[in-house]
Parts: structure tokens; C-alpha cells; sequence
């Protein structure tokens, strides 16, 4: 197979963010720094993540923790991936920045996640991001990996996994019996570093998609956003369209009644200057909430909240704070 590097830069494309789509993510240290000083930092990551798994209902293929960036492989069955990575990632800044007595950013602004034909690559993308640790040097052979603590494959083959049921669903596509399941995944593991040139699983579009099947027509639909071929990118983007008409249709009137019910406020009373604490966080709450999840226009949120636009995104960093310490307010929205 045929190795390739990042495409230059391009303009930032907006996410497919939907729940129920496997997402290969990667979130690196800022300037390729460290992200780990120490392997207490490496297990509070951890903790954090399996906590936040079975909160938000999401699965997890496959995982490892580099020095200057981690790979994960999820499924968000419930919670959006941005959610779930602005919690994760923000949750674990926070405790490394008070812990080594620093401040400013750890992770790049922006973390890269690729949507995934989970049919066709589920089982490339495993081996691809656990065998990462190999690759990079950080361990030796595939013996050392079977013990190594901070990488999937150890978990997976001595049954700690996040989810038994999720791992009994990786196992399953090697063998019904689990222990020739695990003699053939590992046999799949070594197999991949044999290959001298891995296909770089780090994106998706054209090239990538074509590296890993090759019999794939060239004029198919490709997009950078997902590794997958014509058939399921097309579906996708309809798929995509459907969600932005589906959120889109929760209007204004819903989310200020939905939300001056559980401050208990007079709806009316939004449109008016107000520092009370409830009007505060009602109005922080529906910024968020019209803006990030529904996506209304700024300025119709303004109009609506007598605040400018600016002021809207500034209310909506607010809201999300709210939303999230709030285990009430995201069991009431969850499901729509």
C-alpha cells in the first residue's frame, strides 16, 4: 500500500457531526507538544474518557495515547462528537494545567475527526491506531504492545474493555469462539506490521479512500471529510442534510418556552434587560442551545434576546457551561 502525507492546508470544512457514525478522531498537543508529562496524566485521560463513554452512551473501537496527540475511535450513539470531545478534552486541560502549575491551551483549537465507512474499514482502522505505539517506536514488538498500558490493544485481548458487549462485537468479526477470535485478530495485528508501507488512516477523501480499495472507480463521489467510497458518501450527505433540516426545525418559540419552564420565567420577560440569575441563564441557555445545536441565525437570536450579535456568542460559551454541569437540562434535551 501506498503511503501518504497530510494534503496541503485547505479551508477548514464544517464537521459531519451525527450521532450513530464511526468517527476516527485525533487530538493533538498545541505546536506538537506533549500532552502527557507523566503516566498519572495518561490514567486521569483515561478515567475521563470511560466515564464519559458510558455517560453519553458512545462506543469505542480503538484507542492510543501518544506523546503529543491520541487516536480514538468512537461511535456517539446519543451526544454529538463535538460535545463529547469539548467535554473530554476540555475536562483533561483543565486538570493538566493545574496539576504541572501552568495555564494557556494544551490541545490544538481544532481536533480532526473523519467520518468512516464502518463496514469497509472498521477493522483497517483498529489495526491502524493500535498498532500506533509499534510504528512510532514507543514499543519494540508486538509482545511488548500485548502489555503495553496505554493503547487499546492490551485492553482488548485481556478483557478490560470500556464495554463487554463492545468487545465481544470487535471480537465477533474475527471468529464466533472468543479465544479464536483473539489468536485471529492478533494474527490481523501482525499481519498489518508486516506491510512496509501502511495506508495512512489519518484522513479520508479520495487518495486515502483509494489506497485502502483500489477497484474503486476514480469518478466516484469522494469528500475529505470521510473515508468511504461513492455509494456511502452520497448517502451520508443526504443523510447530513436530513439532520440540519431536523434541527433546524425546533423553532425559536420551543426552545424559549422549553427553557423559561425550567428556570421558571416568564418567556416574556427574555426580551427585556434583566440581571436576575434565572433571566441570566435563561438567556445563556437559549444562545446556546438556538446557535450550537439548532442552528438559528445570530441575529435572529439577538433580536429575540435584545443582545447584539456578539453578545449572543459570548452568552452561547456561557449556555454550554450551564448545559453541561446541568445533568437535568441534558437528560430534557438528549432526544431532540
Amino acid at each position: 500500500m501506498t503511503f501518504f502525507s497530510y494534503p496541503p492546508a485547505m479551508p477548514r470544512s464544517a464537521r459531519i457531526d451525527i450521532p450513530g457514525l464511526l468517527q476516527h478522531v485525533i487530538a493533538r498537543g498545541i505546536e506538537k507538544r506533549s500532552i502527557f508529562a507523566d503516566d498519572q496524566d495518561r490514567s486521569d485521560f483515561l478515567k475521563r474518557l470511560s466515564s464519559l463513554l458510558q455517560e453519553t452512551d458512545t462506543d469505542c473501537f480503538a484507542w492510543a495515547l501518544m506523546d503529543n496527540h491520541v487516536h480514538l475511535l468512537l461511535r456517539p450513539r446519543k451526544a454529538t462528537l463535538g460535545l463529547f470531545m469539548r467535554r473530554l478534552l476540555t475536562g483533561y486541560a483543565v486538570f493538566f494545567n493545574l496539576r504541572h502549575e501552568r495555564s494557556g491551551h494544551l490541545f490544538q483549537n481544532r481536533y480532526k475527526s473523519i467520518v468512516c465507512d464502518h463496514d469497509a474499514y472498521l477493522l483497517e482502522l483498529i489495526r491502524y491506531i493500535h498498532l500506533n505505539p509499534l510504528r512510532a517506536g514507543t514499543v519494540h514488538t508486538l509482545e511488548e504492545l500485548d502489555a503495553y498500558p496505554w493503547c487499546g490493544h492490551a485492553y482488548l485481548i485481556k478483557d478490560k474493555w470500556f464495554n463487554a458487549e463492545l468487545r465481544n462485537e470487535i471480537l465477533s468479526h474475527f471468529a464466533s469462539r472468543p479465544s479464536t477470535a483473539l489468536n485471529r485478530y492478533r494474527d490481523f495485528l501482525a499481519a498489518g506490521l508486516a506491510a512496509a508501507e501502511p495506508a495512512d488512516l489519518m484522513g479520508g477523501g479520495k487518495r486515502r479512500t483509494l489506497a485502502l480499495d483500489p477497484a474503486l472507480d476514480q469518478d466516484e463521489d469522494f469528500d475529505d471529510r470521510i473515508l468511504g467510497g461513492g455509494a456511502f458518501v452520497r448517502q451520508l450527505l443526504g443523510d447530513e442534510e436530513r439532520e440540519e433540516r431536523s434541527r433546524s426545525h425546533l423553532n425559536l418559540d420551543h426552545i424559549f418556552e422549553k427553557v423559561s419552564r425550567h428556570f421558571g420565567v416568564d418567556p416574556n420577560s427574555l426580551a427585556l434587560p434583566n440581571k436576575e440569575r434565572r433571566i441570566a441563564q435563561s438567556k445563556a441557555l437559549i444562545c446556546y442551545l438556538a446557535l450550537r445545536r439548532f442552528g438559528h441565525k445570530g441575529t435572529e437570536i439577538a433580536e429575540r434576546l435584545d443582545l447584539t450579535p456578539s453578545g449572543v456568542s459570548v452568552a452561547a460559551k456561557r449556555g454550554e457551561r450551564i448545559f453541561q454541569d446541568d445533568e437535568d437540562l441534558r437528560n430534557l434535551w438528549e432526544d431532540i
